[in-house]
């Protein structure tokens, strides 16, 4: 029998595990251009940084899920985030950008313990709806990373170096560690746990349609909001000629309609709305916002329109992720340490390939952005659809998401009534 919910200070507490990514990536970005400077190098080296971490902890995830089947949740989440605040002082002192990639390489593959054990920790207390109004609730709680960290960046790209940025990155490592020591209890029994680090559950999970699709659903959805994320400094800034303080606001503006979208999503699976129907509303919305903004950029009106689009494609992605993740990690309960580093792995992997792209052809245009979202988000699209068949021919695979009909009131037969 599983819990209903966790305690408000345990997923609070687990949103702060699961920010590392977001506050690593959102709270610099703002500083891309002053780095380019002050380390004497290229804006696409600048963004490798950015590319080094996302391929990090996509690695990083698929290698901790393992180990923490085997060592439990708590272990891996100390010795991770000590050895991520260690390579954070790297990245801090870095004296050349080649320097940076290599240690945000580490930084990202240390620090990823967090995440993946995280949420594993969620899938050993919960499942079926409850899992989902969990994990979707979560992720509008480490929505709170985006929505303050490129607000703050801004400010902090106009008023301290960029080594500065840095430096605050590190100190929310700290404050990991600190949270772990004191707050984390253990999640998985020893009875639970596994008799040894194998990887064979990832050949499993991969043998897996129903995880995998929802997976890679998630994973192409992630990658479209990556692609926004690694290029929306200089497509602010530079194409639409925004500072660094309105720039921070504006893509404020954006994490926070990403927030409140999965807010609402945690509202709908507490109402027994099954998450398959949520993505499967909000997904061809994402497809038209990407559409209509790939023609705003190709056409002759005003560049500032590209925002309108590109609010309704990031408020539909804020629907699809956290649900298609939930549907996932369901399918993958048995080796919950594996599932999550691999869903969380492949998320990664695929955001640190496509997240570069959207810079291919210069600062001075957002068409290599809006081409990337939409090749993402199409193959998001075609996932889900070949996945839900796979599922409407083995219902009995999202049976915890069944809603029991209550029992009809007893009703006494004529014949009884008469006796």
């Amino acid at each position: 029998m599983t819990d209903e919910r966790l305690p408000g200070w345990l997923l609070a507490t687990l949103a702060v595990l699961s920010a590392t990514a977001p506050i690593s990536t959102d709270l610099y970005l703002a500083s891309f251009p002053e780095m380019e400077r002050g380390l004497a190098t290229s804006a696409s080296m600048v963004q490798l940084t950015l590319t080094a971490f996302l391929v990090g902890v996509g690695a990083g995830q698929v290698a901790w899920g393992p180990i923490s089947d085997h060592l439990g949740r708590r272990r891996p989440m100390i010795i991770g985030a000590s050895v991520a605040l260690i390579a954070s002082l790297v990245v801090m002192l870095a004296p050349n950008v080649q320097v940076m990639v290599v240690a945000r390489l580490v930084q990202a593959l240390a620090g990823a313990a967090c995440g993946t054990a995280g949420m594993a920790s969620v899938a050993d207390r919960l499942q079926g709806f409850a899992l989902a109004r969990t994990l979707t609730l979560l992720s509008t709680i480490i929505g709170l990373a985006p929505t303050v960290a490129p607000a703050v960046g801004g400010v902090l790209a106009e008023t301290i170096p960029w080594r500065g940025v840095l430096a605050v990155i590190c100190a929310f490592t700290l404050v990991q560690i600190t949270v772990i020591l004191l707050v984390i209890r253990e999640s998985l029994p020893e009875e639970r746990r596994a008799p040894r680090v194998s990887y064979r559950h990832i050949g499993t999970l991969l043998r897996r349609p129903a995880y995998i699709g929802h997976a890679a659903t998630q994973l192409l959805g992630f990658a479209t909001l990556m692609t926004y994320v690694s290029s929306s400094s200089f497509v602010f800034e530079r194409y639409l000629g925004l500072s660094s303080a309105h720039y921070g606001l504006c893509f404020a503006g954006n994490a926070l309609a990403l927030m409140a979208a999965s807010y609402v999503s945690s509202r709908l699976a507490r109402h027994h709305v099954h998450p398959a129907t949520t993505v499967g509303r909000a997904l061809p919305v994402a497809v038209v916002g990407v559409v209509v903004l790939l023609v705003v950029v190709l056409s002759p009106l005003p560049r500032g329109l590209l925002v309108v689009p590109l609010f309704v494609a990031l408020v539909a992605l804020g629907f699809v992720n956290g649900n298609a993740g939930a549907l996932a990690v369901q399918q993958s309960r048995d080796v919950a340490g594996s599932g999550s580093g691999l869903g969380g792995g492949m998320m990664f992997l695929g955001a640190g390939i496509v997240s570069p792209l959207g810079g291919i052809a210069g600062e001075d245009t957002a068409v290599p952005l809006a081409v990337v979202m939409l090749c993402t988000v199409l193959g998001a699209a075609a996932c889900w659809v070949a996945v839900r068949r796979y599922v409407a021919r083995h219902p009995h695979m999202e049976q915890a998401f069944h809603v029991p009909r209550p029992a009809a009131p007893y009703t006494a037969s004529p014949s009884r009534e008469r006796a």
